[in-house]
């Protein structure tokens, strides 16, 4: 396996693809640095050179972008400072609802859990 900005990347899938599991890079980005490298063959991550894994390196180094622990700390204090602050959206993260206007009444699984069972109300007899 190789790793690159602290990710272990899968060895049999192909240079493209297999840089978008490091947080922050997405496939334009992946594809921009093989660009920059001039890998645009796209081999898989196994037939690659340690040399050709150092270009790749320093290309995502240099690109200047927020990639794994940065990124994540910007978001999560991102989404602090919009808790502290109590704007809607952070009133929205705090009681882990959607934050975008999405509706709540179906749909919303992902943010509020699994389903929860409500009691019924009990049917009076000769009613």
């Amino acid at each position: 396996m190789a790793i690159i900005s602290g990710v272990n990347i899968p060895d049999n899938s192909r240079l493209e693809v297999a840089l978008t599991s490091i947080h922050g890079i997405g496939r334009t980005t992946s594809k921009r640095v093989l660009d920059e490298v001039g890998l645009a063959e796209n081999p898989r991550v196994r037939d690659l050179t340690e040399e050709d894994l150092a270009r790749v390196r320093s290309a995502i180094d240099r690109s200047g972008m927020l990639i794994e622990g940065d990124l994540r700390r910007e978001t999560q204090m991102n989404i602090r400072r919009l808790t502290d602050i109590q704007s809607y959206r952070g009133i929205r993260h705090r009681k882990r609802l959607p934050a975008h206007g999405q509706r709540t009444k179906t749909n919303a699984r992902t943010q509020r859990g699994r389903r929860q069972t409500v009691a019924g109300k009990k049917k009076t007899p000769g009613h």
